[in-house]
């Protein structure tokens, strides 16, 4: 194995690398930002964008987090709308976008491994209904909870809601979310997240979960 790979490799606590990181671990070598583009060409380390790597497929212990990187790659921000509804499993469709929520401007990656969508909400929307997921020791990334991500959603994609009537087609005919789903929400945190900044669309939404 090369030796700045075997180091990068004994060093790395996970697999997602910044700049830093690679230049410290790469600081004995004459030139250390040269063998990182040797080290790029020859695909021992994927560049996801300027500053953020991950290992080649040659090199990689775990698999990399996609969530991890969509969090570092552009912050604040935190995973939510299509990506985050289809971990919990409520919606059916295969999300190919990790999609996230930033305070920042609305912004798009494209890179080796995938696409990542950041879109914005005001700062006072933005930090009630998010948890820390755990995926190992060393990797964890903030994710919005189901109520949250279904409230980013609603408002990311859709924007104000005249009715109750319309909403429903829009969750069960648009989203294509379940019923039985929808009402496993949590009442309580989706009016705690709503009063962080009020939204016509949501106050329908409490309307219709507080009906049954």
């Amino acid at each position: 194995m090369d030796p700045a790979m075997a180091a990068l490799r004994l060093r790395a606590p996970s697999e997602e690398l910044d700049y830093g990181f690679v230049m410290n671990c790469l600081k004995n070598y004459s030139f250390p930002r040269a063998k990182l583009t040797q080290l790029l060409k020859s695909q021992a380390l994927i560049r996801v964008k300027k500053g953020l790597y991950v290992f080649g497929s040659l090199f990689n212990r775990h698999p990399y987090s996609l969530e991890t990187l969509a969090n570092i790659a552009y912050g604040p921000s935190y995973v939510s709308l299509e990506w985050a509804l289809q971990t919990y499993g409520m919606i059916p469709e295969r999300v190919e976008e990790i999609t996230s929520v930033t305070s920042k401007r609305t912004h798009i990656f494209e890179t080796p491994i995938g696409r990542f969508s950041y879109s914005h909400r005001p700062l006072f929307a933005y930090p009630a209904g998010i948890t820390i997921r755990q995926t190992s020791e060393y990797q964890s990334y903030l994710i919005a909870t189901p109520e949250k991500a279904l409230i980013d959603l609603l408002i990311v994609r859709r924007g104000q809601v005249s009715k109750i009537s319309e909403l429903e087609e829009i969750l069960f005919e648009d989203f294509r979310i379940e019923e039985d789903d929808l009402h496993q929400l949590n009442l309580t945190t989706i009016k705690t997240i709503n009063a962080s900044y009020p939204h016509t669309t949501i106050n329908h939404l409490i309307k219709m979960l507080a009906k049954g």
